[in-house]
C-alpha cells in the first residue's frame, strides 16, 4: 500500500439502537456511503452494533458473521477503511473487539485490556493482552476501546505510533475526563489522536452526548463535533505536519524506558 502524507479521517458520531445489529448497521451504511471518494477511514463508536449491552452471550458474533462481512463489503465498495468495537465469541470466550478492516481486505483486531469492571464488563467479557498497530498508508496506528484511555502506561507511544485511535461509549457524567485525557494522550505521545463517542441514551438510561474529536500533538483540538448530534465529521491530518514537530521538540527521543509484563 502506498505511503500518504495526508490521510482523511471521519468520525462517525451517532445514536445506537440498543442490542439492534441490524438498525445499527443499515444506519450506519447509510452514512459511509455518502463518504465514497471523501475519506481513506471512517471510526465508529465501541460496540456499534449493540451499545454497551452486558449480554454478549445473546449478541456476540463471530469473525465470519454478519457484521464482518458486512465491514468488508461496505470497505471494499467505498474504497474506505472501516474500523470500531463490537462483541465477538473466538474461541468460547466474548471480546470487545476493536476491528479495522481496509478496502484491499486486510483485517486486523484488538482485545480491549482494560475492562470496565464497576459496569460490570469483566463478569462477561475476557481482556486482551496484546497492543495492536495498524500499518494504513505507512501510518501507524493503535487502536484502544474506552476505558484503555484511563491508562498512560498501555497507551505509551513505543516510538511506533504516528495515530491513537480511542472508540468509545463515555458517558456525559465523566466528560470532562474524556476530553481532558485525549488530550494528554496526544501530547505525551507527540501523536495525534482520535477520540469517537456514541451520543444519545442507552437500555441503561446512560446518556452520551459524543465530544467525538480530532488532537494533534500539541494538543490542540482540529475537529470537534456539535454535542449530542449526530452525523460525520471529516478531517485531514498530516505525517510530515507530525514528524516536523517532532524533530523540533524531541520529547520522544528523551522519554523514560519501561516495559510492560
Amino acid at each position: 500500500m502506498d505511503t500518504k502524507d495526508i490521510l482523511r479521517l471521519t468520525i462517525a458520531q451517532v445514536n445506537l439502537v440498543w442490542e439492534n445489529p441490524e438498525e445499527n448497521r443499515q444506519n450506519l451504511e447509510k452514512l459511509i456511503l455518502q463518504l465514497e471518494g471523501n475519506s481513506d477511514l471512517v471510526i465508529l463508536p465501541e460496540t456499534f452494533t449493540t451499545g454497551f449491552s452486558m449480554h454478549p452471550d445473546e449478541l456476540a458474533e463471530a469473525m465470519d458473521g454478519t457484521t464482518i462481512q458486512w465491514m468488508h463489503n461496505l470497505s471494499r465498495k467505498t474504497g474506505i477503511a472501516i474500523c470500531g468495537s463490537l462483541l465477538i465469541k473466538d474461541n468460547s470466550q466474548n471480546y470487545n473487539r476493536f476491528v479495522f478492516v481496509a478496502p484491499d481486505g486486510q483485517l486486523t483486531f484488538y482485545d480491549k485490556r482494560h475492562l470496565f469492571s464497576i459496569g460490570g464488563e469483566a463478569d462477561s467479557i475476557a481482556p486482551g493482552h496484546k497492543r495492536v498497530i495498524v500499518s494504513y498508508f505507512g501510518w501507524r496506528i493503535a487502536l484502544y476501546v474506552c476505558y484503555d484511555l484511563r491508562f498512560p502506561v498501555w497507551s505509551r507511544n513505543l516510538i511506533d505510533t504516528d495515530l491513537m485511535i480511542f472508540t468509545a461509549n463515555w458517558p456525559d457524567s465523566r466528560k470532562e475526563v474524556w476530553n481532558v485525557l485525549l488530550k494528554a494522550r496526544a501530547i505525551e505521545n507527540q501523536v495525534f489522536v482520535a477520540g469517537v463517542n456514541r451520543i444519545g441514551k442507552d437500555g441503561n438510561e446512560i446518556s452520551y452526548q459524543g465530544d467525538s474529536q480530532i488532537i494533534n500533538a500539541r494538543g490542540e483540538v482540529l475537529a470537534l463535533t456539535e454535542p449530542s448530534v449526530g452525523g460525520l465529521q471529516s478531517y485531514c491530518i498530516s505525517r510530515k505536519e507530525l514528524d516536523d514537530f517532532r524533530i523540533k521538540f524531541p520529547v520522544l527521543r528523551e522519554a523514560d524506558q519501561f516495559s510492560i509484563s
